[in-house]
């Protein structure tokens, strides 16, 4: 009965909605939706292909590099768009053909895991592209202030993430139901080649839904030279609010990735989660999400966006502390059990990470150079993605790779989770006492 009194409020909330919310909150289950289908069982996927524990964390460097080399120019050539949805529509169409080509890895007769690796790699780049052209466009279409009626930034960007929410509980479990009712390897593989091409339906699908999404304070395009990339560059390293701000969301995200593949192996290997159980983590995880989205969008309101998100930094230390937990209990059930219920209580003030970082984001950015900032923000970002999981598995492995080895591994990054909201914390009051000072000259 809880469940449908929430759809049936979701629903309400979603025909209520300002026709701008709306087309993002569609825009947001196309996407996210299509990218968990794609993208929460990869690694299952490879395991199923033939990769070993090295391959796996390939599953991460590997993208993740390849975005760096394209984030400097890509961050440049959106500055230089009249209309940056182009570039959206683009990497959303590349995006779905790049991941439907990946799911074909499992008919090549030798060399799979690398061919699935390389072209989920180029799907990875163009999700990349469309995250950064949509960063920048997404101000153009909501400026700052108030839109027509009563919705503001923060408005449409919490109901796209109550969206995006409701779709990662209804895509991992059903997927996960499916994988574990097929009792062939065979059929398993068919079934999540069918997933990525649903997935490129979808993408495809959302590429066309955002031709109706129009900007309504466009930036001034800015020519593509190398001149031009100078002057970007120097007035970035002088935003000294920018240069600390990503320095320490830097660190957050490197102790937030480092434990990524480590994640799945002690789900996995230690566990022993299968399909559905795999999926009940993320739908755990957006069931207490979705339950506290609109305490945090609420204080927002009274706090501001840069304050509340040590919280959801401090909530991400749970994740480690539930692996754990599960893997030192030896009945298998209980240890699940533990693990589960620990993850989704931590998750609790994750909702504040979805809808803050964003935002505070574009408090720092430079408004001239809006895609060139952003492009460079992510570049630390992707560094992070694409080494930390592999720096994750070469700790544990160090220490042994064993039961044992993970469980040291987690407590180190527990207690660095830490530290990175603690870190945060002085960051926001120096922000503040900066803009403090600045407001009097």
């Amino acid at each position: 009965m809880r469940r449908f009194s929430l759809a049936i409020r979701n629903a309400r909330s979603f025909v209520a909605t300002q026709p701008i919310t709306v087309k993002y909150g569609i825009d947001g289950i196309l996407t996210l939706g299509a990218v968990s289908m794609a993208s929460n069982n990869n690694n299952l996927f490879a395991q199923r292909l033939g990769a070993d524990d090295f391959q796996l964390s390939m599953l991460q460097f590997m993208p993740q590099m390849l975005s760096l080399l394209l984030l400097i120019p890509m961050g440049l050539f959106a500055d230089s768009l009249s209309n940056k949805r182009r570039m959206l529509c683009f990497a959303l169409v590349m995006a779905g053909v790049f991941f439907a080509v990946a799911g074909s890895a499992a008919f090549l007769p030798v060399h799979m895991v690398y061919f699935f690796i390389g072209f989920l790699s180029l799907a990875t780049v163009s999700i990349g592209m469309y995250n950064l052209a949509w960063q920048s466009y997404f101000p153009e279409v909501v400026p700052e202030g108030v839109l027509a009626g009563s919705e503001n930034r923060n408005d449409v960007l919490t109901f796209r993430a109550r969206m995006t929410m409701i779709v990662s509980l209804v895509v991992p479990l059903s997927v996960g139901a499916i994988l574990t009712a097929i009792a062939s390897e065979e059929g398993k593989i068919a079934a999540h080649q069918v997933f990525y091409i649903l997935a490129a339906v979808m993408l495809i699908a959302n590429a066309i839904h955002f031709k109706k999404i129009k900007a309504i304070k466009p930036a001034t395009p800015k020519r593509v030279s190398f001149a031009e990339m100078k002057t970007a560059a120097r007035r970035l390293s002088k935003n000294k609010l920018f240069v600390y701000f990503s320095l320490t969301i830097l660190f957050f995200h490197m102790m937030w990735h480092a434990d990524w593949t480590l994640f799945f192996i002690g789900q996995r290997n230690y566990l022993g989660m299968n399909e559905v159980l795999l999926s009940l983590t993320p739908v755990g995880a957006m069931i207490t999400q979705l339950l506290t989205l609109k305490y945090w969008s609420r204080n927002n309101a009274r706090q501001g966006v840069e304050w509340p998100l040590a919280y959801g930094m401090a909530g991400l230390a749970f994740s480690p502390l539930a692996i754990i937990v599960g893997v030192s209990i030896p009945h298998a059930g209980v240890g699940i059990a533990a693990f589960l219920l620990m993850h989704a209580a931590g998750q609790m003030a994750f909702a504040n990470i979805t809808l803050n970082l964003f935002q505070c984001l574009l408090k720092v950015v430079d408004e001239d150079y809006r895609s060139f900032s952003i492009s460079v923000y992510i570049m630390f970002i992707t560094l992070s993605n694409a080494v930390m999981p592999v720096v994750g598995v070469a700790i544990y492995r160090g220490l042994g790779g064993n039961r044992e080895a993970l469980i040291y591994t987690f407590a180190m990054f527990f207690v660095l989770r830490f530290v990175a909201a603690g870190l945060w914390l002085l960051y926001v009051k120096h922000a503040e006492k900066v803009r403090a000072e600045n407001a009097k000259q």
